[in-house]
């Protein structure tokens, strides 16, 4: 019997306000001298220390199937090595486990990167990597592994990630249409009884997210096929037989939503928008993700956009696979998951199995250098564990596509301003997820007659993996610490990237999808911070300033995966491993997450008559006053002068070419 985490001896709980008053009028000192809090040389604080949140497991606890060590009461995760023997090396385009071995699903407990954060929230607060192991590593996490909120407990089979065994034994925690329909034998709903168990416990999810999953304690796999004439999965790891179960959710974004909408437990939200740090020892008071600080929202997005209501669809056929029933896409599994010709198993060619399209497992994203780092730190062992050259090649390929698919850009002139508009294809913001350092942006580059560069917005030094900000347009979303968690920790106030840590949202600019609206989005926690995106706007649109002599230019549109002010941090903040240091070897070992272009213009161009003719109608007048007023303090149209700034230059020039 596994006991609900207020259950049992635990530390006496202390309020968190009443930390944040000893901070306030004792100093930080204080709050270690009263708590015991450790510190950590981390390069913050005063002195240099970084004080760690005394937190506990009860402060991460999240409601949904609890761990469980015990075998016969919760079978095992079965290691996904166990599926090859039916379900891989057939058709590349269908076999599950080819394609999900390469995937980062599949090596999401092997992930560097992930190592390396895992780190950084333990430093950040005690047990903190809790809920990250929870996230990337289910079987450890249900096998009770993780209680340190550290991989010190894994085996070795802990590292296969998001398994096979364990999504196809995921419950839908919602009785209905969606769930299970049962097998051969047994007419009553499977789930019934599993859920019945957990809301006797008061542990039933409450809405999706934080990896509140429900998972059958029998080895019973689901999916969505219900009609496979033939079982041949035999006896569990404990001795029962394994049945088959027909799960319409395994097709249905709520399943995906499991693990994709992320807030941290440890903050609550207040009346006023912002977000403090809870009561110490305790779980989240309303288990409600709308009260906890988001972390990320890309089921959120996804499920308040218009692939949720309606869905949509291609006339290039760019998402679902060429065997897609439909061509309309209106689910995560229908653009991560392409319909391709095949079987599910080696023996779909013979009798009693047969041949049908089905779902590759390849979970494609955006990732464009971990698989890779993953190969290279396994080294031999990598063509054992199935993560191949090949699939690798592959992975990383179909990656890169789903990039170059998820945006469409036009470029035009307007007046004296070059003007990129870049449109959102994906069913959530452009980028999505954590930002660990994803950034997409515009490098502009304008040539003379002679083909010879005037000037370069965005420019990237590959060498050096630096970004020149300066005028460039970047998409990303940045997160940070309140000075109420600076005076908690030692760290100053607007500090980025401490996942665990982060409070506030100081920038997401990111671009929105179909059929946003922005208080829909402000109900999901995902508004637009320091941007502003028009109801039913999935596009934006950036203006340059055309130098002067310019006849073309050339138009690029970037991703990067990891930027190096993310991959320096986890090896700098790093004071307790060498994670951080392996993680950034890989980085640079694996071309420093080199940015994958997702789209590229040309454009010719033609000077305007008349400096300061923003618009381009013949005249310098209020119009053009409105548009350089418009990008004051900033790069954009009104930089007359192209110094990367519109400021009281700008104005004078364009007043002294007034024509009202």
């Amino acid at each position: 019997m596994v006991k609900h985490p207020a259950e049992g001896s635990r530390a006496p709980r202390t309020s968190r306000v009443a930390i944040a008053r000893i901070a306030v009028w004792g100093g930080i000192g204080a709050i270690a001298l009263a708590l015991g809090v450790s510190s950590v040389m981390a390069g913050g604080g005063r002195g240099g220390r970084q004080l760690k949140v005394p937190s506990t497991g009860a402060d991460f606890f999240q409601p949904g199937t609890q761990p469980n060590p015990d075998s016969l009461a919760f079978n095992p995760i079965v290691p996904s090595q166990n599926c090859t023997f039916c379900h891989s090396d057939y058709l590349p385009s269908s076999a599950p486990f080819d394609s999900w071995v390469a995937s980062l699903k599949g090596q999401a407990a092997r992930d560097p990167v992930w190592h390396a954060a895992v780190t950084i929230a333990n430093q950040d607060a005690n047990i903190g990597g809790e809920t990250c192991i929870r996230c990337h590593a289910q079987g450890a996490w249900l096998g009770g592994r993780s209680s340190t909120g550290t991989l010190a407990e894994f085996t070795p089979e802990d590292y296969d990630g998001v398994t096979c065994n364990f999504c196809h034994r995921v419950v839908n925690p919602v009785l209905g249409e969606n769930s299970a329909i049962g097998y051969p034998g047994d007419p009553a709903n499977p789930d019934a009884p599993i859920l019945k168990a957990l809301a006797s416990q008061q542990l039933l999810p409450v809405g999706p997210g934080n990896a509140r999953y429900v998972v059958d304690p029998a080895d019973n796999r689901r999916g969505p096929l219900g009609d496979v004439p033939d079982n041949l999965h035999g006896l569990s790891l404990n001795g029962e037989l394994v049945k088959l179960i027909d799960s319409p959710f395994h097709t249905k974004s709520e399943f995906c939503g499991t693990c994709h909408d992320v807030s941290n437990p440890l903050f609550v939200k207040q009346r006023n928008g912002t977000y403090a740090l809870g009561q110490l020892n305790s779980p989240h008071p309303t288990q409600d993700a709308h009260d906890m600080f988001p972390e990320q929202r890309t089921y959120s997005e996804w499920a308040n956009s218009e692939f949720a209501s309606t869905g949509v669809s291609y006339p290039d056929n760019r998402f679902g696979g060429p065997d897609h029933p439909t061509g309309v896409m209106s689910s995560c599994q229908d653009c991560h998951m392409p319909i391709n010709a095949g079987g599910a198993c080696a023996f779909y060619e013979f009798e009693p199995f047969f041949e049908r399209p089905v779902p590759q497992h390849s979970f494609s994203g955006v990732n464009s250098w971990v698989i890779s780092a993953v190969r290279e730190q396994l080294g031999e062992e990598a063509d054992f564990v199935g993560v191949t050259q090949e699939r690798v090649d592959a992975a990383k390929a179909r990656n890169v596509q789903m990039l170059r698919d998820a945006s469409d850009m036009s470029v035009s002139q307007r007046g004296n301003a070059l003007v990129a508009r870049v449109t959102n294809q994906s069913g959530h913001k452009l980028p999505t997820g954590y930002p660990e350092g994803r950034r997409m942006w515009l490098n502009v580059r304008f040539f003379d007659a002679r083909n010879v560069l005037l000037q370069e917005i965005g420019g990237y030094d590959n060498a050096t993996a630096t970004l020149n900000k300066t005028g460039a347009k970047i998409w990303e979303t940045k997160h940070s610490i309140s000075a109420a968690v600076g005076k908690l920790t030692g760290l100053p106030a607007g500090t980025e990237f401490h996942l665990t840590l982060n409070d506030t949202i100081t920038k997401d600019n990111r671009i929105p999808p179909r059929g946003f609206t922005n208080a829909a989005f402000a109900a999901i926690q995902a508004s637009p911070v320091a941007a502003s995106y028009s109801d039913g706007q999935y596009w934006d649109d950036s203006s340059f300033a055309i130098p002067r002599n310019a006849t073309h230019a050339v138009v690029t549109l970037y991703h990067q995966t990891t930027s190096r002010e993310y991959i320096e941090f986890l090896r700098d903040a790093n004071v307790t491993d060498s994670t951080g240091q392996t993680a950034y070897n890989l980085w640079v070992s694996n071309g420093k997450s080199a940015p994958i272009d997702m789209d590229s213009a040309t454009i010719k161009l033609s000077r305007p008559a008349l400096l300061g003719d923003l618009n381009g109608d013949g005249k310098v007048d209020a119009a053009d006053l409105g548009i350089l007023l418009g990008s004051w303090g900033g790069p954009g149209a009104g930089d007359l002068n192209n110094d990367g700034i519109v400021d009281a230059q700008d104005l004078g020039l364009l007043l002294g070419a007034w024509t009202g």
